[in-house]
């Protein structure tokens, strides 16, 4: 991840809230790091990574650190991809890199926040191992989330 990446992650960001007509308060959409995330992922034991064609920024994912998680786990945040690259695989490609980081870490499950409305990032979630659970974990400060979903690694 490059600083000249964070407008461009920061765009695809919000524009998938705005596509899928998802709560911008409370959110990833709202939250000020979104415009930083090269600084955020400055950070000890986190890493981020970012899928681009030609120069172009297609979308990121990442393993974080969040506040108030259970010892041995870490968030799989900002994982958000641009319309035109969906479909071709970099997603998943996306999510195995940041599973081995999160091993390579010394995390042992990760935890994520999702809504109803990315129903097919949900689905593709739990094809990889995620499941859901009850309740919010952590203190991301996205309380619009509702859904809450754990992996563990293997």
């Amino acid at each position: 991840m490059r600083q000249e990446d964070n407008a461009a992650l920061a765009k695809i960001i919000r524009d998938i809230f705005i596509e899928f007509d998802a709560p911008l308060t409370g959110t990833v959409y709202s939250d000020p790091q979104t415009d930083h995330l090269y600084e955020v992922f400055t950070e000890e034991k986190c890493a981020y990574f970012v899928a681009e064609e030609d120069g172009v920024v297609l979308g990121g994912c990442g393993v974080y650190p969040t506040d108030g998680l259970p010892e041995g786990c870490a968030e799989l945040v900002k994982f958000y991809l641009s319309p035109a690259s969906r479909g071709k695989g970099l997603g998943r490609t996306l999510m195995e890199r940041s599973f081995e980081a999160a091993k390579e870490l010394g995390y042992r499950q990760l935890y994520l926040e999702s809504f109803p409305q990315l129903a097919t990032a949900v689905g593709m979630y739990k094809k990889a191992g995620f499941y859901d659970i009850p309740e919010q974990l952590g203190n991301s400060g996205h309380y619009a989330t509702t859904v809450w979903m754990l992996k563990d690694l293997d």
